[in-house]
């Protein structure tokens, strides 16, 4: 249950639509002076090295993160200075997690609530945010942990849910889980990431959802390979509730950039508006 770690794919095109998409969210939540707090389902270690065994063995960042530049991704200039600060300015040898980048939004009224239940990576984390008064990092259950944090005291609020789905329930439990917080919080930012292996899943994913009473909600996939039964993530999406206005026609132009650049033959994207405000 707990054998998924992250270190063997950071950096790869999955990493970069939903850090892209991240971005803006804490772009936005900052624009305005009250606080907000940020929660993360599952944070992971945080930070990244690129030169381990561990990311050298599949070496998924040269066809993700290592394929972008602020030559030509300008408009990437917030995502990809903030890669560039995480390797203090040097070549590519880490890749930074959500919740190094969340922190790096964070102001002194803000917090951040980091969930993670793998041993190792937790300890990494914790590590990583040890000297940060702002940020509290839990070994606990991120669904559950969500709950607990709902409403936020600062009455303003972003989650990000990126499970790695594993277990194949938690496609099921990710719909769960945003309707009990979504009537606890109706006015939150909710981010949730997904992975394309099975198309019939995300169907059912986006179907429930769409169905769920909650209203505001967009999707935005890049899938860099055609749809395929044979086993392996062809693509991944972010799914947003209560998106700021300004993301969705941001993203219906960057879209075709990022395939242009990361996919294959056969890759496709998709910018939707599953439910209108």
């Amino acid at each position: 249950m707990l054998s998924y770690r992250h270190g063997f794919h950071a950096g790869n095109f999955a990493d970069v639509l939903k850090h892209i998409v991240l971005v803006e969210l804490l772009e936005y939540m900052t624009l305005k002076g009250k606080p907000f707090e940020y929660i993360d389902t599952h944070a992971g270690a945080g930070m990244y090295r690129l030169d381990t065994p561990q990311a050298g063995k599949t070496a998924e960042y040269q066809d993700g993160i290592a394929r972008l530049s602020a030559e030509n991704f300008p408009q990437l200039q917030k995502y990809l200075s903030l890669v560039s600060r995480a390797n203090g300015g040097n070549s590519l040898n880490c890749y930074p997690g959500s919740p190094w980048l969340a922190q790096q939004y964070l102001r002194e009224k803000d917090r951040a609530w980091l969930y993670e239940a793998h041993p190792a990576d937790f300890a990494a984390l914790q590590q990583l945010m040890a000297a940060d008064r702002h940020v509290r990092c839990d070994s606990g259950d991120g669904f559950n942990g969500l709950l607990a944090h709902l409403p936020p005291t600062a009455k303003r609020g972003l989650v990000l849910m990126d499970p790695p789905y594993e277990i194949k329930s938690d496609y099921q439990k990710v719909v769960e889980f945003l309707g009990k917080a979504h009537r606890k919080f109706a006015n939150g930012v909710y981010a949730l990431w997904y992975p394309v292996v099975e198309r019939s899943r995300i169907e059912t994913l986006e179907g429930q959802l769409s169905n769920s009473g909650i209203r505001s909600i967009q999707l935005f996939e890049l899938a860099v390979r055609a749809d395929s039964p044979e086993r392996g993530m062809t693509g991944s999406g972010m799914i947003v509730i209560n998106p700021p206005w300004t993301l969705f026609p941001w993203m219906q132009q960057l879209l075709p950039e990022l395939l242009n650049t990361l996919g294959e033959p056969g890759g496709f994207y998709r910018c939707e508006q599953l439910v209108a405000e």
